[in-house]
């Protein structure tokens, strides 16, 4: 294939220029280099491509048909070039992002818009799914990189850790008098006895979440009296600012409810353990191009994050 390009790309400077020194000097080869590839053409096509006189040469009719096509075939050529290297220029290409809807809205928005600020040609897609359906299909090579919580086996990816967070559980202060009131009036009321007598209000059994908060619950024997599932970390959030129950949540989402006192912190006897978040991509196969500047992009926050903490001293 390699060779008979040569003698189209040959065969479609010389129908160009309408005559074979012209062609040579484009071409910077020599005026029979080029006779010699006409006739190898010709030959292998069995028919006539020129016409050849003293002043030059022109197309036979089979000539002119061969042309056509092989004029569409170079400029589609030069076309594509022109747009690869405008896609190189521009930074253009594609990122696919699986996210749950809570890492979502607080902490993936927060890196996108200026990273998109700082690449406005990359088309993003994002697919609001639990960080489960996530891992599967990166998995299946269907998404680019994923921003989940990390899991026990993590060894079918690579992991970026971005930050910690930490599970708590939060209620709000005429919740917990009302519990008082019905259990100890009188007396202190602890976080257990607390626990035991509440209303429960946990992600649905389907989320990374709360399988690892009901091997904390199981670990540390801890029961409610009722168990409310949820759908999502801000309705869990909702739920327990209108006294619904106890509500176990990320504290890095509730701070401004916290400082606030719209909602208080359950302290238990021992605390859930912190988690990692991070950016995962499939060891398997070639990393996009597009997962690599997000990743890059990411290094660069957190050296200016560093640098911005050590000037704060």
């Amino acid at each position: 294939m390699e060779q008979n390009f040569n003698l189209y790309h040959i065969f479609y400077t010389v129908a160009k220029c309408r005559n074979i020194s012209g062609a040579a000097r484009e071409l910077y080869i020599s005026q029979p280099a080029i006779s010699k590839a006409i006739s190898k053409l010709e030959q292998s096509l069995g028919t006539t491509l020129f016409y050849r006189s003293s002043r030059g040469v022109s197309l036979t009719e089979p000539g002119e048909i061969l042309f056509a096509q092989v004029e569409n075939a170079f400029q589609a050529i030069t076309q594509g070039e022109e747009q690869l290297q405008r896609f190189q220029k521009l930074g253009m290409g594609h990122l696919s992002i699986g996210v749950s809807a809570t890492l979502c809205k607080y902490v993936l928005l927060p890196i996108l818009q200026p990273f998109i600020r700082q690449n406005p040609h990359i088309q993003l897609s994002i697919a609001c799914q639990s960080s489960l359906e996530t891992m599967q299909a990166l998995e299946q090579g269907t998404l680019d990189i994923g921003l989940i919580g990390a899991e026990d086996d993590m060894s079918a990816f690579v992991f970026e850790p971005l930050t910690d967070i930490q599970d708590i559980f939060v209620t709000t202060h005429t919740y917990l008098d009302n519990l008082k009131e019905r259990i100890h009036p009188n007396d202190h009321l602890s976080s257990r006895t607390a626990f035991a007598a509440s209303t429960l209000l946990l992600l649905n059994k389907e989320n990374i979440t709360r399988r690892y908060i009901d091997r904390y619950l199981s670990q540390e024997n801890l029961s409610a009296s009722r168990i409310i599932d949820v759908t999502s970390m801000d309705l869990l959030i909702e739920f327990a600012k209108i006294d619904l129950g106890i509500a176990c949540v990320i504290k890095n989402f509730v701070r401004d409810e916290l400082a606030e006192g719209r909602l208080v912190q359950l302290k238990m006897p021992v605390s859930i353990p912190a988690r990692k978040i991070g950016f995962a991509y499939a060891k398997s196969g070639a990393i996009p191009p597009t997962v690599r500047k997000l990743l890059s992009f990411l290094q660069e926050l957190e050296v200016q994050k560093a640098i911005q903490d050590r000037s704060d001293r």
